[in-house]
């Protein structure tokens, strides 16, 4: 199975390119990091209490991203398809079949260290580099409409996002990546996907 994953600071637009992506190409399938934070008490006090609590490794529920990910690498198939509430600070699953996946994209602030864990090193890698203004504006909108912050709240979530994003690629020991494209605003994602389905 093919394996692409995508990677960028919040706001940067790795959602939108991974929906194009499939449009494109049927036979995909997208894990969203973002729908794999820790759920439960514990989550719910660390939130509250630890600045940049959601870009931040130990709010990411490893264990059960990695059951997914490796049950649709090796079978082509998913079941579920799960939805991390924010507001709830749950997880719901959702019945979704889809059969036939030929290729898995994994995207998230998390992609790129989950990507290091791996000993498969024949997977394709897409780094959105985007202005931080653009990202926070998008992120602000998305904040308000989809995770009861108000404009303020957001945007203080974003700074200390995009800090703990660019922080962690210059203390982390990333294993230098093969097959790695650099996205950028004027970048021909057409081009790209040739090179990625060719």
């Amino acid at each position: 199975m093919k394996l692409i994953f995508i990677s960028g600071p919040s706001g940067s637009g790795k959602t939108t390119l991974s929906n194009k992506i499939i449009k494109k190409n049927k036979n995909g399938y997208v894990l969203s990091t973002d729908n794999y934070y820790k759920t439960g008490l514990i989550s719910k006090i660390q939130s509250k209490f630890v600045k940049g609590f959601f870009d931040k490794r130990i709010s990411f529920n490893y264990k059960l991203f990695k059951k997914d990910f490796d049950f649709i690498y090796n079978h082509g198939i998913s079941i579920n398809y799960r939805y991390y509430n924010f507001e709830k600070k749950t997880i719901e699953n959702i019945l979704n079949e889809k059969n036939n996946i030929t290729f898995l994209i994994v995207e998230g602030i998390f992609a790129k260290e989950f990507a290091n864990t791996l000993n498969n090193q024949n997977y394709y890698f897409l780094e959105i580099k985007t202005k931080k203004n653009i990202c926070m504006k998008r992120v602000i909108q998305r904040d308000l409409r989809e995770r009861g912050k108000d404009k303020k709240q957001a945007k203080n979530d974003f700074l200390k996002s995009w800090d703990i994003y660019y922080g962690k690629l210059k203390s982390n020991k990333i294993k230098k990546i093969k097959n790695k494209f650099i996205i950028r605003k004027k970048t021909d994602i057409d081009h790209i996907m040739k090179k990625l389905f060719n």
